[in-house]
């Protein structure tokens, strides 16, 4: 499953994708700026999309916006940190 994981912080970002890829049936692509997070979302057919920590909530607000007019049944997670067991439980959460 295509996930679509948006950061500020280049190490952490680097972290999570790791993390949600260690998870065989996901598939992560990580970005730090709206403008990529943009056009990683029109060129992959993403199921989830991830927020990360250090997003302003200008760009939050303007990036589910868009994901949501793309594709409106598009799942849309906010994670903020807490181990890789809590990441596992936000997706999980997410996609029931």
């Amino acid at each position: 499953m295509p996930i679509l994981v948006i950061g500020r912080h280049p190490e952490i970002l680097a972290t999570v994708v790791r993390l949600v890829n260690n998870n065989p049936a996901w598939n992560a692509t990580g970005c730090q700026t709206d403008d990529e997070a943009i056009q990683a979302f029109d060129a992959q057919g993403f199921t989830l999309v991830l927020l990360g920590g250090g997003i302003p909530p200008e760009s939050e607000s303007r990036l589910s916006q868009y994901f949501r007019d793309c594709k409106p049944d598009i799942r849309i997670v906010q994670h903020y940190g807490g181990g890789s067991g809590l990441l596992a439980a936000e997706i999980y959460e997410a996609l029931k």
